[in-house]
């Protein structure tokens, strides 16, 4: 399969490059200097921009940051208007339902199909193809995209025919990771202010019944100064604040959703959205007077 791949992040690269592995040819886009670099190592290839990753590509793959995102690339540099008719736009980013659902309108209008499949996995999961891919759009869009989905995925997800119900999948799956992350932070700072040394609590947690996947991957985080980034925390204001904004619309109450936001946002405030997420811990220790330090 012909594939355009736009947007060589973290978990960009290594999702091209397994494209590339499973035998598709794949060019890929990035706005960065140098950011085709490990692909065309791999033997995929650059493209000088977002027009020329997507021209003649049967599937168009977006891993950018946000809906908006993906609707300038597409529509604004040329990259809709570069694909052959009949082409599929696989939209890989978090976005509002309702941002995914007007995307696919018009790319509809443009003759062209799009797979509303957002991802879950992180950067390890990217690197060992074994993300979650949640799916939505029409039954075939879904089953001529079959063979890239499954080279990127371990665990592929058919969420409905609607574009947005992939989305929205995606949406539930970012409350509870927000949910979780700011709970792991708050029981981490906890430990700091009593004295517990925090690799031991770390340890007792991950063999208790208050364990979770965020306490595991994150726990060793919050205890380093200035972990490496894998998500920023500004990744969870977006988040949460589309998960809010889903809730209001259908008029329901996330409490849980809405302190966890409060201090995403706090830590944002504070000058740490570019900091690895874990660093919402940073929240929990500006608000009860700083003064403990990782241990």
């Amino acid at each position: 399969m012909k594939i355009g791949f736009i947007g060589l992040g973290a978990m960009g690269v290594p999702m091209a490059i397994n494209l590339v592995k499973a035998g598709h040819a794949v060019r890929g886009f990035d706005t960065r200097a140098g950011a085709a670099d490990a692909l065309a190592a791999a033997g995929g290839e650059g493209a000088s921009s977002a027009a020329d990753a997507a021209q003649g590509a049967e599937l168009l793959w977006l891993m950018v940051v946000s809906g908006e995102q993906a609707e300038a690339v597409l529509f604004e540099h040329g990259a809709a208007a570069a694909l052959p008719q009949g082409a599929i736009v696989g939209l890989g980013c978090t976005q509002a339902p309702a941002n995914a659902a007007r995307t696919a309108e018009r790319l509809a209008a443009m003759g062209l199909s799009t797979l509303d499949a957002p991802v879950s996995g992180g950067t390890k999961g990217a690197n060992a193809a074994a993300l979650t891919i949640m799916c939505s759009g029409e039954a075939a869009v879904l089953q001529r995209a079959r063979p890239a989905l499954d080279a990127m995925g371990s665990r592929v997800f058919d969420c409905g025919r609607a574009p947005g119900m992939g989305s929205t999948a995606k949406m539930i799956n970012q409350l509870l990771c927000g949910v979780h992350i700011a709970a792991a932070a708050e029981a981490m700072h906890l430990a700091e202010r009593a004295g517990v040394s925090t690799a031991t609590m770390h340890e007792i947690i991950g063999v208790s019944a208050g364990n979770s996947w965020m306490w595991g991957d994150r726990g060793p985080r919050m205890m380093q100064a200035d972990p490496a980034v894998t998500s920023a925390v500004d990744i969870f204001v977006k988040d949460l604040g589309i998960v809010l904004g889903e809730a209001r619309a259908l008029k329901a109450g996330l409490p849980l959703s809405a302190a966890a936001m409060q201090m995403f946002l706090a830590a944002s405030g504070l000058g740490h959205g570019a900091a690895d997420d874990s660093q919402v811990i940073r929240a929990y220790r500006a608000l009860n007077g700083a003064g403990a330090k990782p241990r």
